[in-house]
């Protein structure tokens, strides 16, 4: 018995010692017939453990688990785990997985996942907020970064980028991806793919990405978190799946599926999304995990009768690993021994996660990424806090920016020798920039913006006032907690006298508002997306007694803003921008960085506009017509307060002579669109030029413009540049009423602008 242990380790040995280059190739037939022979030694007890994923200790992205910390270690040693989740540090994860190589039969070394979504620990802007910047290189470089500190502390596996298409301000999550545009979500999900993945999955600096959540979860009803979503299939591929299938075409390792449930049918169990489109249509052959306990979750859904009827309803339709509901560990045996699940599904799933464990390196090196060294190098480096604060400040959006009362120029940018009062209890908020989902930073690490500010001009000029607490009464110091409602302490006014008096002095008032960082992420979804009553009033109160007020926003999603934008001269949306926050809001108010950043969300003048979007449907009423029955509000505007792609700039830049090279084009031709950008104002910015289409005539209704293409481009004063757009099928073909993707012939019209609101434009046509 000996002898056939030490037989079979040597040859599962063999099999993982493989050069890098085999390690990183594209699934080649070595490396496949390496996981075929594994594959044949594995019983189905060991099978089953390689589809199962266990939380390493407790943790708040879902509810505690039931499996003691014991009975995990003997899991482990008996080959029942094959993912952790939430094992973090070098040490911790090669103890782990010295448990796995130690005493298993088969020796197949575990992969860590964990949440790394905006920075491991040094912390990047929200991905809503870094969206914001409109700049892919950026969003691909911190990616980097997260997978280079990740990996360093053992990590393999990050559960991001979140894709999913998002339209409604109501939804806590919506801070997690780049909001409410399909193209938009698409390219900057695949550059924040190729920052975690980089050009080789086995280099110990890079870690397996996550498409996620698949699919749909964006469109959750009334923006309540995990809620059922109603779509019909022309929606789900033309809106949902776009930035799915960048993501299968840019080799992401993994996807997630989505908590919701589908025109009745819970995403977990949906044969029809992840075994017919993603699978077999997208020929993708990637991991497709769970998200925390939603196999299991299907019995709440009145779908799965017990733990063993939703793993069969599991695999069936195409889940290969069970995140923390211990469905497959329970009931997968007894499914094969009585033929309702063949053994093909539970084979094709333990080829994908081997798959995926040799193309990281981990059967050539188990312990790769568990390097204590490299741990205290390169986490939380200067050089990296050098990168965090150039994304922070690029994905900072200048909303308005009026003039003073004093000498009519601009509020913004401030000027070092001014008085500037700065108030709120934000503005001396260390954590609350950090944002959710922080990953491994530490707590109250963040420049709060007061910081900032003193670090770039004279403390001597600068006067701070706490005003009203902005307090969570029930959000226990240090730590993160699923508790609703968040009750804020809406009598504390303390402070409000002696900040009225210090704005009364100062020269200008920079007042910090917004969300504190647990407003917005998993479970945060809320009905009033509003500055809350304490500090508007609070605000109402600045403005009378000091008239140069500028209003800085920290937030994870969009607000309704209706009362400020109306009443405040400048307001500045800086997002949660991480562990640089408070350096980089100061370079922009004080102009040293000239603001770039557009909102990549539309923002309401009402919730009541939520779910709210630029690229809508037509309707066959449109406009009033001087009359009320038209498709609209009878008490407000039905546009937003400010749109998708929105930005000002402390320059101004003039579009002109848009030119198409022809007026017509076959299916598979091309045109170019050019447009002259002149930078017209008094100093250097960079701006970002937006191409939208319009299809006018389709089998099916088409969105009044669609996002197809954008260049962001830096300008001198006086300079002028021009754009061009390259026009193919690619930005014109949709998910028709044939049920295919297709150009349809017919009449297009274009528009180049700064924002969704696009003025220029120009026809074409597509022939016959």
């Amino acid at each position: 018995m000996n002898n056939l242990k030490i037989s079979i380790f040597c040859i599962v040995a063999m099999f993982g010692y493989t050069s890098s280059a085999q390690v990183s190739s594209d699934h080649n037939s070595r490396s496949e017939k390496k996981i075929d022979s594994i594959l044949k030694l594995m019983t189905l007890e060991e099978k089953i453990g390689q589809m199962t994923m266990y939380n390493g200790s407790w943790d708040l992205t879902g509810p505690p688990g039931t499996v003691s910390a014991k009975d995990k270690f003997e899991k482990l040693k008996n080959g029942k785990i094959g993912a952790m989740l939430n094992v973090t540090s070098a040490e911790a994860t090669r103890e782990a997985q010295k448990a796995v190589m130690k005493h298993t039969r088969l020796k197949i070394p575990l992969v860590f996942g964990y949440d790394v979504i905006h920075g491991y620990k040094t912390i990047f802007p929200i991905p809503l907020g870094e969206s914001a910047s409109w700049d892919l290189e950026l969003m691909e470089k911190t990616a980097s970064i997260a997978a280079k500190e990740a990996s360093a502390a053992g990590i393999h596996w990050t559960f991001a980028p979140m894709v999913d298409v998002s339209r409604d301000a109501r939804w806590g999550r919506v801070m997690e991806g780049a909001g409410e545009d399909p193209y938009f979500n698409s390219v900057v999900g695949v550059a924040r793919i190729k920052g975690f993945q980089g050009d080789d999955l086995s280099s110990a600096h890079t870690i397996a990405a996550c498409a996620k959540h698949f699919a749909g979860y964006g469109f959750a009803e009334a923006g309540k978190d995990y809620n059922s979503v109603d779509v019909g299939v022309y929606e789900l591929h033309n809106s949902i799946l776009p930035p799915f299938k960048a993501a299968a075409e840019a080799n992401v390792a993994t996807f997630m599926n989505a908590f919701n449930e589908i025109d009745g049918i819970p995403a977990t169990a949906h044969k029809y999304l992840q075994r017919e489109v993603l699978k077999d249509g997208w020929n993708w052959e990637g991991v497709m995990v769970s998200d925390w306990g939603s196999i299991g979750e299907m019995i709440a859904h009145g779908y799965a009768r017990d733990k063993t009827h939703a793993g069969e309803l599991a695999i069936k339709a195409g889940s290969d690993m069970d995140m923390e509901s211990s469905a497959y560990e329970i009931g997968l045996k007894s499914l094969i021994e009585e033929n309702k699940v063949s053994m093909a599904l539970v084979d094709d799933a333990v080829k994908r996660v081997l798959r995926l464990k040799m193309k990281l390196g981990l059967f050539e090196d188990p312990y790769k990424y568990a390097n204590p060294d490299r741990e205290k190098a390169e986490i939380y480096s200067e050089s990296h806090q050098e990168i965090a604060r150039d994304a922070a400040r690029k994905s900072i959006v200048l909303l308005k920016n009026d003039t003073l009362q004093t000498d009519k120029s601009p509020l913004l940018p401030l000027k070092p020798d001014q008085k500037i009062a700065v108030l709120g209890d934000l503005a001396d908020d260390k954590d609350t920039p950090l944002g959710n989902w922080r990953a491994r930073a530490e707590r109250k690490s963040a420049i709060s913006l007061l910081e900032g500010i003193k670090n770039a001009v004279d403390p001597e000029n600068i006067t701070f006032a706490r005003g009203p607490q902005f307090v969570i009464d029930n959000l226990e110091e240090g730590k993160r907690q699923f508790l609703w409602p968040l009750k804020f302490n809406k009598n504390d006014t303390t402070g409000t006298a002696e900040a009225l008096e210090v704005a009364k002095n100062s020269d200008v008032v920079i007042i910090t508002m917004g969300e504190n960082a647990y407003q917005t992420g998993e479970g945060r979804s809320q009905v009033d997306i509003q500055i809350n009553k304490v500090q508007k009033e609070f605000l109402k109160k600045i403005r009378k007694v000091n008239p140069n007020t500028v209003l800085v926003l920290m937030n994870g999603r969009p607000l309704n803003l209706s009362w400020e934008s109306e009443n405040i001269p400048a307001i500045l949306e800086t997002w949660h921008l991480g562990s640089q926050a408070g350096n980089a809001i100061a370079d922009v108010l004080l102009g040293k960085y000239n603001p770039s950043g557009k909102l990549p969300v539309s923002f309401p003048r009402s919730v009541g506009q939520e779910p709210l979007f630029y690229n809508q449907k037509n309707t066959g009423r449109p406009y009033s017509r001087n009359t009320v029955t038209f498709s609209g509000y009878t008490d407000s505007e039905k546009s937003a307060l400010y749109p998708f792609g929105f930005g000002l700039s402390y320059t101004s830049f003039k579009y002109d002579n848009l030119k198409l090279s022809d007026t017509t084009m076959t299916k598979n031709g091309k045109i170019v669109a050019s447009v002259e950008v002149t930078n017209t104002g008094k100093k250097d910015g960079e701006e970002v030029v937006q191409l939208y289409i319009r299809d006018l005539i389709g089998s099916l209704t088409r969105p009044v413009r669609e996002l197809k293409g954008f260049k962001k481009i830096l300008l001198k004063t006086g300079e002028t540049k021009t754009v061009s757009f390259e026009i193919t099928k690619n930005q014109l073909e949709f998910y028709t009423a044939n049920k295919i993707w297709d150009v349809e012939p017919g009449n297009f019209r274009i528009g180049i602008g700064n924002d969704s609101r696009t003025k220029l434009g120009a026809k074409f046509q597509v022939l016959e």
